[in-house]
């Protein structure tokens, strides 16, 4: 099941502070298992009102980020979160976009969440980490060409990152760690998932 907290909630994305202050209320009172009245039901009672905290805390940071969420978009695969995450990570909001990468169960994290957070780390200069991830997700789904796409760029740039850093170390040019090269790779992965971080390439 999909972490939703809006739904956990049982309100609106577009509901007030005060209401969805109101639902988590309501919830506890129900839900607390100091007013479960069958014993057999106290450890389930208790794993519900852990699932109503957390949503509850999740939904507060998230206002307290700018972010709304969008539960009713959502789809038991999650998809909506990812989009929500490739929407941040073309705005170069790096930070929240991990954050929400990294709120995912650690058993929901299949080729998507590989795919992004590969292309996480490439925004954020990590290429080693983001070439492992890219092809951990082409492993995970090898028939996904966006994917397979975006892997091959990097892998592209990269060899050509080298050999023009080679040729530019033998002519006294810029060295291998030049800030041009990290934004050539950035900008390879950022147009495979629809963004142009460099307009003239």
């Amino acid at each position: 099941m999909t972490y939703q907290p809006y739904d956990i909630l049982g309100v609106s994305p577009n509901a007030t502070d005060a209401e969805i202050r109101k639902a988590y209320h309501d919830l506890a009172r129900r839900y607390h298992p100091d007013n479960c009245q069958d014993e057999t039901m106290r450890d389930a009672y208790a794993e519900k009102m852990k699932e109503i905290n957390q949503a509850y805390e999740t939904v507060k940071r998230w206002r307290e980020e700018g972010y709304q969420g969008a539960s009713e978009t959502r789809d038991d695969n999650g998809d909506s979160i990812y989009a929500t995450v490739r929407v941040m990570l073309n705005q170069n909001r790096i930070s929240e976009a991990d954050r929400l990468l990294e709120g995912i169960p650690y058993n929901e994290r299949g080729a998507e969440w590989l795919f992004l957070k590969g292309v996480l780390f490439m925004r954020m200069g990590r290429y080693l980490d983001a070439m492992r991830m890219l092809e951990s997700a082409c492993r995970e789904d090898p028939n996904n060409r966006e994917y397979r796409e975006a892997l091959e760029s990097m892998r592209m740039a990269t060899a050509n990152m080298r050999s023009d850093s080679y040729s530019r170390h033998r002519s006294g040019g810029c060295s291998d760690c030049d800030i041009c090269s990290g934004l050539i790779c950035a900008d390879c992965c950022c147009e495979c998932m629809g963004g142009d971080l460099i307009r003239c390439c």
